[in-house]
């Protein structure tokens, strides 16, 4: 919401806001009310859209983390909108920039763990398996044991 009170007898142009941004008027205490009870419907409609997607055969089955995706980028634009009140109007220009430098510094740290992690098996050195001379019996057994597991690199 904008801290901009409208007078009373004021008219209001409301095609000219953006959804989540409401005038506060004098004489309603609950003006922003509806703008949270419908940003409130739209985000219980996601997750419940979310469930239904993923728990049920109504979407294909490898479609199903893309509209996963989708609803939940949508999520996200609504708790913005209607939550945050983050709109583009020129008093919401920190705030757009904020949440622009925290959406970078999340990719570059995800991108970085997903980056390291990838490269991280290419660089380590080979393991090779200790003969089973050199071990003691119990340990030489519990190894013949684990490599018979199915599944068991060996």
């Amino acid at each position: 919401m904008t801290d901009k009170t409208a007078p009373s007898d004021a008219p209001v142009d409301t095609r000219d806001a953006a959804p989540g941004e409401e005038t506060i008027a004098r004489n309603e205490p609950a003006a922003g009310l509806r703008g949270y009870l419908l940003g409130y419907g739209l985000a219980l409609l996601l997750t419940v859209g979310s469930f239904i997607a993923s728990q049920t055969e109504l979407i294909y089955q490898p479609a199903v983390i893309s509209a996963l995706v989708v609803l939940a980028l949508a999520q996200i634009g609504v708790h913005l909108v209607f939550f945050l009140h983050l709109t583009t109007g020129p008093d919401n220009t920190n705030n757009i920039l904020a949440l622009a430098f925290g959406v970078l510094i999340v990719v570059l740290i995800v991108l970085g763990s997903v980056w390291i992690m990838r490269h991280l098996d290419q660089n380590m050195a080979p393991m090779n398996p200790q003969p089973l001379a050199s071990l003691t019996p119990r340990a030489a057994e519990r190894l013949r044991l684990l490599s018979a597991l199915p599944g068991a690199v060996g």
